[in-house]
C-alpha cells in the first residue's frame, strides 16, 4: 500500500476533483485520484489498527475518506454537536491561516453523528463555537458504513468508514479561504477508538498529549 506524496517536512499534496456525492462506503471513482495516508497508532492496549485517510479539493469545499479496522463499535451518541470525542469517532483539524491560534474541527461517529465547531487555542485555553444558520452551502455533506458487522452500538464488526465534505463557506472567517493552487494550510488527521475503556489514538501529527497541539500539525499543499 503506498501512501499520498509527503515529504520529510511533513507535506500532504491535496489534489483537485470535480464535487461528487457521499454514500459512506468510499467507492466513488474520485477517490482514485489520489493515495491512501496511514495514520500512526499513537498507543497500543490489544493489536495494532489499520486506520488510513484520503484527502481531496474542489472549488467548494475539501473532502476526506477514513477507513478504520476496529473490533466493535463503541459509540452510543445518537445526536449531532455532543461529545463524540467520548466514544469511537475520527477527527480533522484545519488551521488555514499560521499567524492566529484559530482553527476549525470536524468530528464524526462511525453511526454518522457530527460535531463541527471553530476553536480558538490560546496557550492551551480551548474555547469552542459552533455554527449558526446552519444550512444551504454551509452544511456538510457526510456518511458512514461499516463492514463484518451491522452499523449500532457495540456491534462486532471489521472495520468501520467515513466520508465527509467539509464546504469552504463553512470555514468562515478563518483566513486563507478557499485555497488555491500553491494554498498551504497546517492540519491533523486522526481517530479515538475505546477499548474496554481505554483511548487508543491515531493522528497524522505528532502529539504528546493532544490532538489540539497545532504547532505540530502537518502541512497540507494543495495541487
Amino acid at each position: 500500500m503506498n501512501d499520498a506524496k509527503i515529504d520529510i517536512a511533513g507535506i500532504i499534496e491535496v489534489k483537485k476533483c470535480p464535487d461528487f456525492e457521499l454514500n459512506g462506503d468510499g467507492e466513488n471513482q474520485n477517490w482514485a485520484l489520489t493515495e491512501w495516508i496511514n495514520l500512526p497508532q499513537r498507543n497500543l492496549l490489544s493489536k495494532i489498527l489499520l486506520t488510513k485517510t484520503k484527502v481531496l479539493y474542489s472549488e467548494n469545499g475539501i473532502y476526506f475518506l477514513f477507513y478504520c479496522e476496529d473490533n466493535e463499535i463503541t459509540a452510543t451518541l445518537n445526536a449531532d454537536f455532543q461529545d463524540l470525542w467520548k466514544e469511537d469517532v475520527v477527527e480533522v483539524f484545519l488551521w488555514p491561516d499560521e499567524s492566529v491560534p484559530v482553527y476549525f474541527e470536524y468530528e464524526i461517529s462511525p453511526l454518522n453523528y457530527e460535531l463541527p465547531i471553530l476553536v480558538s487555542n490560546e496557550k492551551g485555553d480551548l474555547v469552542r463555537w459552533v455554527p449558526f444558520h446552519y444550512h444551504s452551502d454551509r452544511k456538510t455533506r457526510h456518511a458512514t458504513s461499516v463492514k463484518g458487522g451491522r452499523k449500532m452500538s457495540y456491534s462486532k464488526v471489521s472495520s468501520w468508514t467515513a466520508e465527509f465534505f467539509l464546504p469552504f463557506n463553512l470555514l468562515r472567517p478563518l483566513s486563507n479561504i478557499p485555497p488555491r493552487k500553491g494554498s498551504k494550510w497546517r492540519a491533523n488527521m486522526c481517530r479515538i477508538d475505546y477499548q474496554a475503556g481505554n483511548a487508543v489514538l491515531w493522528s497524522k501529527g505528532s502529539i504528546e498529549t493532544s490532538f489540539h497541539e497545532y504547532e505540530s500539525f502537518v502541512t497540507f499543499s494543495f495541487q
